[in-house]
């Protein structure tokens, strides 16, 4: 290792956003990517050809983007406040701050509360790896409690035992996912109030990732929780992952700490303008919602008449499949098998936490991905 670098990066495994691609193998002809939870479907070419146009006449590539963010953060508080069913003032630019993905501005909440040796973060596993992996990759600490096996609530007895033991550095920041990934549950009313009787020293980083899927936002609790933070994205039910556009939502003395933080011109003029575009277009990019929730239910119905597949009810755009095995090394072998032949049959999906974490894709694609894993659990019987 370079005598340079900090000696716990050794330690390390650098993030790969689509492990289940990472292979010299040959590529099937048909690869159904449902591996990462982006949606199914590209903007509309009316939509892509008013991006082109912006581009070409509006954009000057030679100018630097606007690092204020102002219109983009007006109309996001705008959805933000209609979406909640809330007064269309309660929430403005003042509670908006925008990053290059979500993952910037769990970065720049890490910094702003724990660096220096200053806070430790609490994570309820298995839930999304950057909370810990950007933690830890800014030498902060990271205390993880474990989830119930059957429905993946938190350990709540456990969470509360870590916040009242007394940890050097102290526990500063808790992160949960609503819904969970790659488990796909709501936060549980006992979850909910056990957020709700922290102390304000802690802050609460509540993830919607998936709001638009769920329905369900706890946006109307921040003007009550100072402490509170909502993280949200483009990248999902928006069609913009390609655009790496997140959002949060807080208090506005929490958002101008997060403005000192971040870098400056962090988010590209071509993302804005498409982020602004999805808002302004919002009720046909949305319309593909309903499909999405259809096609969920159809896969759980399928997967639940299996005696082979176990599967959770699921509030996001994804489902978490396991395996019913009373033997955990043969169920471990058996997923692998399973997350193998799929793969080679062109359907990518995401082996992680003891199931696949299966992406809701386009009718087509969920009839391929049903028949992929009934033809890998027949060659898996026939093995046996």
């Amino acid at each position: 290792m370079l005598p340079f670098i900090r000696s716990d990066l050794a330690e390390f495994t650098a993030y790969k956003p689509h492990p289940s691609s990472d292979t010299a193998a040959a590529v099937p002809a048909q690869l159904d990517r449902l591996d990462t939870n982006e949606s199914p479907y590209d903007l509309p070419i009316e939509l892509k050809q008013k991006l082109a146009w912006t581009y070409q006449q509006i954009i000057e590539t030679n100018r630097y983007p606007d690092g204020g963010h102002e219109t983009l953060k007006k109309a996001i508080a705008e959805y933000v406040n209609e979406s909640a069913g809330v007064s269309p003032s309660l929430f403005t630019s003042a509670n908006i701050s925008v990053g290059n993905g979500s993952d910037e501005l769990i970065r720049s909440l890490l910094i702003a509360t724990c660096l220096g040796r200053e806070g430790a973060i609490l994570v309820a596993n298995p839930t999304f790896s950057m909370y810990g992996i950007l933690a830890q990759t800014l030498g902060i600490p990271v205390v993880a409690v474990n989830r119930n096996q059957t429905n993946f609530a938190i350990d709540l007895t456990a969470a509360q035992s870590a916040i009242a033991q007394t940890h050097n550095p102290p526990i500063r920041v808790v992160f949960v996912v609503h819904p969970n990934s790659p488990t796909a549950n709501p936060l549980t009313p006992d979850e909910l109030a056990w957020l709700k009787s922290l102390s304000e020293q802690i802050l609460v980083v509540i993830d919607e990732a998936y709001f638009e899927f769920s329905q369900t936002t706890l946006v109307s609790e921040l003007a009550q929780r100072p402490n509170w933070v909502i993280l949200r994205t483009f990248s999902k039910a928006f069609r913009l992952a390609a655009m790496r556009v997140g959002y949060c939502v807080a208090h506005p003395e929490a958002i101008a700490i997060l403005e000192k933080v971040r870098l400056p011109y962090n988010l590209p003029s071509f993302s804005m303008a498409a982020a602004l575009v999805a808002l302004q277009n919002r009720s046909i990019l949305l319309e593909s919602i309903t499909q999405i929730l259809d096609e969920r239910t159809k896969l759980i119905t399928a997967f639940s008449q299996h005696p082979a597949l176990q599967v959770a009810e699921s509030a996001a755009n994804f489902i978490f499949l396991r395996l019913q095995a009373n033997n955990s090394d043969l169920q471990a072998t058996t997923l692998n098998n399973l997350h193998q032949q799929l793969k080679n049959s062109g359907t990518l999906v995401r082996a992680i936490s003891g199931g696949l974490r299966i992406t809701i894709g386009s009718p087509a694609e969920n009839t391929r991905t049903l028949e992929h894993i009934q033809a890998a659990l027949e060659n898996i019987d026939a093995q046996a």
